[in-house]
């Protein structure tokens, strides 16, 4: 068995990447949105926080009531219990990434857990 997964994405509304990459600590959403489009419903998690990265366009995210501009470039951070809604803008689309781990599970970062390899 291979060490490493790889699947290319389209412009499709949303692509969950969990079953695509046999993904085993995240969860990974590619989303697209059409102008004036937005995410049908207000949610929160259980446990789950969520990062979003804005790739092309602009929008909103209507976060525990308040409203946040996004524009490409832009990172967002919610905690579980933050209620949110993510809008396109009326007049651009939106393209985004959503990354879904486990509030507090992160044990050690990128160079305490690496190795070197010689």
């Amino acid at each position: 068995m291979a060490n490493f997964s790889k699947v290319s994405v389209g412009q499709d509304a949303r692509t969950e990447l969990h079953d695509k990459l046999s993904l085993t600590g995240a969860e990974i959403s590619i989303n697209n949105l059409p102008a004036g489009g937005s995410v049908p419903f207000i949610h929160t998690h259980k446990n789950n926080e969520e990062i979003y990265a804005v790739l092309e366009g602009k929008g909103k995210f209507v976060i525990d009531g308040e409203e946040v501009g996004l524009a490409a470039g832009d990172w967002v951070r919610i905690s579980p219990t933050g209620k949110r809604q993510l809008f396109a803008a009326e007049d651009s689309a939106i393209s985004y990434v959503c990354i879904q781990v486990k509030e507090n599970s992160l044990e050690g970062y990128t160079a305490d857990d690496g190795v070197v390899e010689n």
